[in-house]
């Protein structure tokens, strides 16, 4: 017996113990097999460490389960976080900025990430997470559809009055007057109206959208709300716009794939599924910038999707082994391969130019659409993207108010105005409490 012992210990001390890294994520479907198959890819590589991925359920889901395992001593050392996510992240102390890592990793160069991408997970100066799975809001489109209606498939409308121009001639009733087909849907989420703000350059809170000093109240009441605002009302109020309960991406998804509105307002993140799946359904899908007022002023696209957060509290050696993962996952070869595999841009330049010089963008342009409206933008803190670290509340609120308006039981000036306030009123009970 103690024989048996004594080769046991000598064989652990040659072969050596394999680090355990936690890894907490947010991606379900298919994505969890993808997820899998990037740790499996890296433990080849890697030996010695064991990367264990784990479904944690949505982004709100995974952030209250990540705060209930650093109460119980479980937290993973590692765990996706959504981008709105950031603010409160920071404040709660309980992570470890990546900044740190890279700056003791002279190997690690910051130049090959896409600015854009850095830019809004960076504040004051330090970057806080790793970029992982990247995306922004663009136009859908039928093309089929389009040359059914008689419009130009080549040509999708690039202005907020051309959506509606092209919806009166998408609109289709039966003799009931009943909607068969109509213009645009969309997951009546905060997030597009988010991005539609970016796109002309202005503001959802204070202080630089958050970024020059810490956001004290919402500032989104102004003329570029406003026309968001009544170009939603009036396209709902005219039929020419599906609007689904809040957050819906389901919902969306099934009634543009169906074919019963030509255009939905989505995330990139989808670029794979609705051209597999639109294929399958006999229509040829296309993809454009998302639209704003004609003669508004150039903005750009914010950052979403979700960045990896390091968990301090664990040893060195964890953290060493989880910054390898880190890296691995944002590789060039990896982040082509998720980019194609999902529909998530690459965060990287080398990975865009490389696929570039492959002829991938030329021969699949909807993948190229988001990359370019990122490319294009303009980096100031209303591209940057707002923080805040009540940003899931905000976002209620102004669904909500959206929800009301198209009910007519706000006006679009009355649905901005509360929804405005709703929202000063709980960054300053959170700022209370973090200050």
């Amino acid at each position: 017996m103690k024989k048996m012992i004594v080769v046991l210990l000598v064989l652990v001390s040659i072969i050596g113990v394999s680090v355990r890294v936690d890894f907490w994520h947010a991606m379900s479907g298919e994505r969890i097999e993808i997820i899998q198959g990037i740790a499996d890819r890296f433990m080849e590589e890697h030996p010695d460490i064991t990367v264990v991925p784990q479904y944690t359920g949505s982004y709100n889901e995974t952030l209250n389960k990540l705060i209930a395992g650093v109460r119980s001593g479980t937290a993973p050392h590692i765990v996706q976080v959504y981008e709105i996510g950031t603010r409160q992240m920071v404040d709660g102390g309980i992570m470890l900025p990546v900044q740190d890592l890279i700056d003791q990793d002279p190997d690690f160069d910051s130049a090959v990430y896409l600015d854009s991408v850095l830019n809004y997970y960076r504040m004051d100066g330090k970057l806080y997470s790793m970029p992982f799975n990247s995306s922004n809001a663009i136009l859908f489109y039928n093309k089929t559809l389009f040359e059914e209606a008689g419009l130009d498939p080549d040509k999708p409308p690039r202005t907020l009055e051309e959506v509606m121009e092209y919806s009166k001639q998408l609109l289709k009733k039966d003799s009931n007057g009943n909607i068969i087909r109509t213009g645009l849907t969309w997951p009546t989420h905060s997030w597009i109206f988010e991005q539609m703000l970016a796109a002309m350059d202005a503001p959802l809170v204070n202080n630089g959208n958050g970024r020059e000093g810490v956001a004290t109240e919402a500032v989104f009441n102004h003329e570029a709300g406003r026309e968001i605002f009544e170009f939603y009302y009036e396209m709902t109020k005219n039929d020419l716009m599906l609007n689904t309960k809040k957050e819906d991406w389901s919902a969306a998804r099934q009634i543009f794939l169906s074919g019963k509105a030509a255009m939905v307002l989505f995330s990139t993140s989808d670029v794979t599924s609705f051209t597999v799946e639109g294929a399958k359904n006999g229509y040829d899908i296309g993809t454009a910038f998302i639209p704003t007022p004609a003669g508004a002023p150039a903005g750009g696209a914010i950052i979403g999707g979700a960045s990896l957060w390091m968990v301090d509290g664990h040893s060195e050696e964890e953290t060493r082994a989880a910054w390898e993962f880190m890296k691995f996952v944002n590789s060039k070869e990896e982040q082509k391969r998720w980019h194609l595999d999902t529909g998530y841009f690459p965060v990287r330049k080398d990975a865009v130019e490389e696929l570039m010089y492959e002829g991938f963008y030329s021969e699949n342009p909807n993948y190229l659409t988001a990359v370019m409206q990122l490319l294009l933008s303009k980096q100031t803190p209303n591209t940057n993207g707002a923080v805040m670290g009540v940003f899931p509340e905000a976002r209620d609120r102004i669904e909500t108010a959206i929800q009301q308006m198209n009910a007519d039981k706000m006006t679009p000036e009355e649905a901005l105005e509360w929804a405005e306030k709703e929202i000063t009123n709980l960054i300053k009970d959170y700022n209370e409490l973090y200050n």
